[in-house]
């Protein structure tokens, strides 16, 4: 069956997690008017990617480092808190899945690390999976904590069977196979990476995987930094483009189909559909017959990890 699907590049308010949750509602009731039934968003995209990161001094700005970092823990999401609760409203009243990368606070245990998550909301609101990316790239490590395996599933929509890796988790084959051997129709790799070498790798996970690929990561220019960011003029300036986007869709077996949107604050639309992932593997299904289990064999741990578990007198509690 095939459907519309959309893919956003717009700019979040940077370090604003209302005004970006506010800008994320309206671009779903966009897309939902054009008769998108499936809208992916960037990494981090809740409130903003960190891109500051690549831009602090080693040891020279640290005290800027400690406040933007303060700032962002103030606006990542609580997840547990209702944190998604109004993205999952809007989901369900324009009757669209949606996949939104962010900031994920640690609510549970620590109340203070932060993870780089993304999340599958169903076309009714629920919240279909939750992946906390497995491991920070380079200065992303003083950022994000590592997450675990337990979000390293491929889930059922109305559009198909979504499953989503983090930018350079794509990288990563044995995570990738864990993917494409769940029957997966739609892989989503919400990013900050751009580029040829970028869309090189996105056609082929599309051929490997015989799948379809979205991506994208966020269209960004130093003009789109709100006045309010902590020391705003050292660190951009207005006229630079911080990324270019590069939203794309890539057919199954390879090809794109739509994109890359290159210096476009805008969204991308294309028609998919989940029978052509399937057919796709006829030749090629790495995850079937095209595998040999009886020589390699992957075994992947989805239980979650935390910190601690407590033994009270009513019994024990995670």
């Amino acid at each position: 069956m095939e459907a519309k699907i959309a893919i956003s590049q717009k700019p979040p308010v940077l370090l604003d997690l209302d005004a970006t949750l506010e800008r994320a509602i309206e671009t779903i009731a966009e897309a939902a008017g054009e008769g998108a039934k499936l809208i992916v968003f960037p990494e981090a995209y809740l409130p903003g990617y960190p891109t500051w990161i690549w831009r602090l001094r080693p040891g020279g700005d640290m005290a800027l480092g400690n406040r933007l970092h303060t700032e962002l823990r103030r606006n990542a999401v609580d997840i547990n808190g209702g944190g998604l609760d109004r993205l999952c409203k809007a989901a369900a009243e324009h009757g669209m899945v949606v996949v939104m990368g962010m900031h994920e606070i640690d609510s549970a245990f620590s109340g203070s690390t932060l993870f780089n998550s993304v999340v599958v909301i169903g076309d009714d609101g629920a919240i279909l999976n939750r992946h906390r990316k497995l491991m920070p790239t380079n200065p992303e490590r003083m950022v994000w904590g590592f997450g675990d395996a337990s979000g390293l599933r491929v889930v059922d929509t109305p559009v198909g069977r979504i499953g989503c890796l983090i930018c350079w988790e794509s990288y990563m084959p044995l995570a990738r196979f864990a993917l494409y051997a769940q029957n997966i129709n739609i892989y989503v790799a919400p990013t900050w990476d751009n580029g040829e070498t970028w869309l090189a790798t996105m056609n082929h996970i599309a051929r490997e995987g015989g799948c379809w690929v979205l991506s994208s990561a966020t269209a960004l220019t130093g003009s789109d930094v709100p006045a309010s960011f902590p020391d705003r003029e050292v660190l951009f300036e207005d006229e630079e483009w911080i990324n270019p986007g590069d939203a794309v869709v890539v057919k199954p077996f390879g090809g794109v189909v739509a994109g890359p949107l290159h210096r476009e604050k805008a969204i991308l639309y294309a028609t998919i559909d989940a029978e052509a992932a399937r057919s796709a593997r006829r030749s090629l299904d790495v995850a079937g017959h095209y595998g040999r289990p009886d020589l390699f064999r992957l075994e992947i741990d989805r239980r979650a990890k935390p910190p601690a578990s407590f033994v009270d007198p009513d019994g024990p509690h995670p």
